[in-house]
């Protein structure tokens, strides 16, 4: 069962588009750039950028 997790690995400021799109299995810069155009559109995808940010657990250490 595959959990969503904020990535490590694909991070620019939290890991949240990095974890969604490892989550999603797509390139983290295709979940990026949805996420931009969201964003400029609605207007609240800084606020739910955010909330995910602080919602959103890291991956635990193995």
């Amino acid at each position: 069962m595959k959990k969503l997790y904020k990535s490590e690995d694909n991070k620019v400021l939290c890991g949240v588009c990095g974890g969604l799109g490892e989550f999603l299995g797509i390139d983290p810069t295709i979940v990026r750039l949805i996420w931009v155009v969201l964003a400029l559109a609605a207007g609240s995808g800084l606020l739910i950028y955010i909330l995910a940010a602080i919602i959103m657990p890291r991956r635990p250490l193995d």
